[in-house]
């Protein structure tokens, strides 16, 4: 799930000329001449026409407010020369993936579930705030349609499937708890089990009850008690089951978020950001109260805003509260590639993805946390509505260029844990239903019955898992950009390893 500029990963985004060849081709795949071992059941050996990276304007803002638009800019704009650099070496990608490794597929709940109770996204959504185009309705239909969902999950072979237990639908009023919510969440955590599947709850996934909206959010130091009590009870009833706990997805996104979609100043925006730090820290001690044994973190939106302004101010306030490291990954930019200003508007299938961006940002969080294990708990495209891309780059080449700069990651030390797609489904993406992310495409306000129709990728996916990675000799369709922001001399002038 994406959110204005915190997956403008511009600033760690160090790559190499990788020319086309000789023909003016882009990237193929071939079969590993060393070894006489073809491609993975799957992958065909194809030459592509060139991907063309286009250069389009920014389109004008749509009702922002006016201090979160400034915040954007500024972030965007400190993002391009703050960060260390995270050089690379080359090579194929040799390192399989380890029989034990966590493949994935991630959602949320409020973005998925539908028929959601009181709280301030469905707030948010009935009054049309900056941002929201779409009725959120009742979205992808989650909530009734989990048990065949979670068998088109284990039908990918994958073994983590992620999503979020909602405070609000749990507890929609002060002290009351829904005991219909509870069941429901009982029978998903069962049955992802009972699908082959470990459970990773998130227990913030931007949304909040309505009640916890009207005493003031997080500027009221009781949400934070509140927090932690529901945390608390959730943890408790799902102890001992393998979880693996999210506390706050992407915690300065969800800053970021609150500031571009409520009235909220500089002042609010450090109290919330002092808030959840705070908060994520009560909660991992507690977790490990609780569940033993449990693996926790706050998975880290990678990107220009995070490591430009807020990573010193959160990441490294709570990097001996997590258990592994985890990243989201969307986008990057180098000279060639500058697409991802299109983040401010939330037209993100107008951005060029940067597959090599993930090698830096893996490399670049090892090298400062080098004692834990990383995982992708989000990685995905976007499309607009459903269209395929006008430069011909399909969800299978952005899955497989991915798990490619994985693996090249892995070979040269990085210690990977996991990776989740984002998402299983399309849904509802903080205020419209146009940027589709899943591996099934629904069409949730054109189509009744909410269909799931299986994308090129679900085949590509399940062939990866099944394969541990990309093969020997895979060449990635989008070829690295030229001259990184992050490391222009380097890079412009050819010095990098290509």
């Amino acid at each position: 799930m994406v959110c204005g500029v915190y997956h403008v990963s511009v600033n760690v985004v160090h790559v190499s000329f990788w020319p086309p060849d000789a023909a003016g081709r882009g990237g193929r795949l071939r079969t590993d001449a060393s070894t006489g071992s073809g491609p993975a059941e799957g992958l065909t050996d194809r030459i592509r026409p060139p991907v063309v990276r286009r250069r389009g304007q920014v389109p004008p803002g749509e009702g922002s407010p006016v201090f979160g638009r400034v915040v954007s800019g500024l972030v965007l704009v400190v993002g391009l020369v703050v960060a260390p650099p995270a050089l690379a070496d080359s090579g194929p990608p040799t390192a399989k993936f380890p029989p034990g490794f966590l493949w994935g597929v991630s959602t949320s709940g409020f973005q998925s579930e539908g028929h959601f109770p009181d709280s301030n996204w469905t707030r948010y959504a009935d009054r049309k705030a900056p941002g929201v185009t779409d009725p959120y309705g009742d979205s992808v239909d989650f909530l009734h349609r989990y048990p065949s969902d979670l068998k088109l999950a284990k039908g990918l072979g994958v073994n983590v499937f992620r999503t979020s237990v909602e405070w609000a639908r749990v507890e929609p009023r002060r002290g009351h708890r829904d005991p219909k919510a509870l069941a429901y969440y009982d029978d998903l955590v069962r049955r992802i089990k009972a699908n082959g599947m470990r459970p990773m709850l998130t227990l913030d996934h931007w949304v909040y009850p309505g009640w916890v909206a009207d005493q003031g959010a997080w500027d009221n130091p009781r949400t934070r008690d509140d927090w932690l009590r529901n945390a608390r009870y959730v943890v408790d009833r799902y102890k001992g089951q393998g979880v693996i706990w999210i506390t706050f997805n992407e915690a300065s996104a969800y800053i970021y978020k609150e500031l571009t979609t409520r009235p909220m100043d500089l002042g609010q925006m450090l109290k919330m950001r002092d808030a959840l730090i705070k908060t994520h820290r009560a909660a991992y001690d507690m977790i490990h109260k609780v569940d033993p044994g449990a693996l926790v973190s706050s998975n880290v939106a990678y990107g220009t805003a995070l490591n430009g302004i807020f990573d010193a101010a959160m990441f490294n306030d709570v990097t001996d509260k997590l258990d592994f490291i985890g990243i989201d990954y969307y986008y990057g930019a180098n000279l060639q590639n500058l697409t991802a200003v299109h983040s401010l508007t939330g037209e993100f299938w107008k951005i060029d993805p940067e597959p090599e961006g993930l090698y830096y940002v893996l490399k670049n969080y090892q090298r400062r946390l080098p004692h834990l294990p990383v995982y992708v708990v989000e990685s995905g495209m976007p499309t607009d509505d459903g269209k395929p891309r006008p430069d011909g780059y399909t969800r299978t080449d952005h899955l497989r260029d991915h798990i490619y700069w994985i693996q090249r990651a892995m070979a040269d030390g990085v210690k990977m844990m996991g990776y989740n797609y984002w998402s299983l489904t399309d849904n509802y993406e903080w205020g419209s239903y146009r940027p589709r992310f899943g591996l099934y495409t629904v069409d949730a306000l054109t189509d009744p019955t909410l269909a799931r129709r299986p994308t090129d990728a679900v085949p590509a996916y399940r062939s990866i898992i099944a394969h541990r990675g990309v093969p020997s000799g895979y060449v990635p369709v989008r070829a690295p950009g030229w001259c990184s922001i992050e490391d222009p001399v380097a890079t412009c002038l050819g010095t990098t390893p290509t």
